[in-house]
């Protein structure tokens, strides 16, 4: 009987279209040890060209490409994305204890920093790194596009078939019956369009936006987007800053542009708790955009009147108590942007 030196490999992704370089990471880390957690990270993120396929699609695309001794060894479980790093490692870790049944188990982690955004591989000092080293040049991106540039299905799936498990294209077929292709090929073909007329850039873009959470007594204002990316998806009022404003003054034209709110200046000003800056480079489809979030809690009093224009489809106050049921309907971050100030979640 092999002995293991670790009781768990823990393996952290958002597995966004199941590839052969992921399914080489699992296998090491069942060599490991004799119990295998996927963590699935992005869980409960809406449908958009990033993130096409919820946290049970994964779970069973993962599943079928393993043997069936493989699949009784390995467990999975859900993770939010949150924008506090701390928080979100607490989160992991959590996750691998509720998986072991225990605090105190014998973790190896498994993974492979190929860019800045694995430096989170070095944030669980208990759990010893193995570096699997590069498997090859598949990405997740990469296929994602060719899922979405195919004259059709089967070309797509052409495309795909030396790059993913022989179970990923049934599973792909199936899933491609779903009435979400089509929509998420329209959206990534606009995004395509977008970096296009920026590719001649002399150095890659960055963009700077803002956005208002905007709280009266138990609700907040939100906008169901009108436009590309992120179109009927939920959102907090936002823009991209002007030239002469500063953010503050970009917050506040953008959030009575898309939804009529206004106030005297003086009586908003005031109600202006807290600013926060969302820079992760991934927080938005478009590229790099970081993003200034302005907090504004006006307490107590009647529901300002509202109405969706310019990027909005539509404005609403929505209870905070009913956010957590609305998490995978929400614009890239967000959510999460909600929860930074509103507390919306717990440990």
């Amino acid at each position: 009987m092999t002995q293991h030196r670790y009781e768990w490999a823990a393996c952290i992704g958002r597995f966004q279209l199941f590839h052969n370089a992921q399914l080489a990471l699992l296998r090491e880390a069942l060599r490991l040890a004799p119990r295998c957690a996927v963590l699935v990270g992005s869980a409960h993120q809406a449908r958009s060209p990033r993130n096409p396929f919820t946290f049970e699609e994964r779970v069973e695309a993962i599943r079928l490409a393993l043997t069936e001794p493989e699949r009784e060894r390995v467990a999975f479980a859900a993770v939010r994305d949150v924008c506090d790093q701390k928080r979100w490692v607490r989160q992991v870790q959590a996750a691998m204890a509720a998986l072991s049944g225990s605090e105190r188990t014998r973790v190896v982690l498994v993974g492979h920093r190929k860019d800045p955004t694995g430096d989170y591989l070095y944030d669980f000092p208990g759990w010893p790194l193995h570096d699997v080293g590069r498997q090859g040049e598949v990405h997740g991106k990469s296929l994602r596009a060719a899922l979405y540039s195919g004259d059709s299905v089967d070309s797509a799936l052409a495309a795909l078939a030396s790059q993913v498990p022989p179970g990923m294209t049934g599973f792909l077929r199936a899933w491609a019956q779903l009435p979400f292709l089509e929509r998420l090929r329209g959206e990534w073909a606009e995004l395509a369009l977008e970096h296009d007329k920026w590719a001649m850039a002399p150095y890659p873009p960055v963009f700077v936006t803002v956005d208002a959470v905007v709280r009266v007594a138990d609700q907040v204002l939100l906008i169901r987007r009108g436009r590309a990316p992120g179109k009927g998806l939920l959102a907090v009022p936002g823009g991209f800053i002007e030239q002469r404003e500063t953010a503050y003054q970009s917050a506040v034209r953008e959030l009575r542009e898309e939804t009529g709110f206004h106030l005297p200046p003086p009586e908003l000003e005031h109600a202006c708790k807290a600013m926060r800056i969302f820079d992760h480079p991934d927080r938005s489809q478009r590229g790099r955009v970081i993003t200034h979030a302005f907090h504004f809690d006006l307490g107590e009093r009647a529901l300002p009147q509202i109405a969706g224009s310019d990027d909005a489809a539509e404005a609403r106050w929505v209870p905070i108590a009913e956010l957590p049921s609305l998490e995978d309907q929400f614009h890239d971050d967000h959510f999460q942007i909600l929860d930074a100030f509103l507390g919306i979640t717990r440990e």
